[in-house]
């Protein structure tokens, strides 16, 4: 009992700190906006809300300005049968990219936020 209060405390408190320390937006002309959008389409986040990887992953795509959905695969029950039964295992944070009909299961917060950047930070 004492443990799952520490857990979601310090949840809050990661929480708490991204949102007063949130990096700024990148900004764009309405035209390369426009293309970014039409890529981040294409992607989903599966995260938990709390967790500190998936913190750092949603902070790199607020920087980069990228509208990702992000997919509650802890609380919805559906999304996290989706990451399981599609990416192959329950391991957050997880991005999937649509490409060409196909589906891409990124793993690993440092991976993903490598793919981020060069897909999106030169635009």
């Amino acid at each position: 009992m004492l443990i799952k209060a520490l857990r979601i405390g310090l949840g809050q408190l990661i929480i708490f700190l991204d949102f007063i320390s949130r990096p700024r937006k990148q900004k764009r002309t309405a035209a390369a906006q426009a293309v970014v959008e039409q890529a981040a389409a294409d992607m989903a986040l599966y995260q938990f809300h709390a967790c500190p990887f998936c913190v750092k992953t949603r902070r790199t795509l607020h920087k980069l300005n990228a509208p990702v959905s992000l997919r509650d695969a802890k609380n919805d029950a559906q999304h996290r049968q989706a990451l399981l039964e599609q990416g192959g295992k329950i391991k957050v944070p997880c991005l999937r990219i649509e490409e060409n009909g196909q589906s891409t299961w990124l793993y690993e917060s440092k991976a993903i936020i490598a793919y981020l950047n060069q897909r999106f930070a030169g635009i």
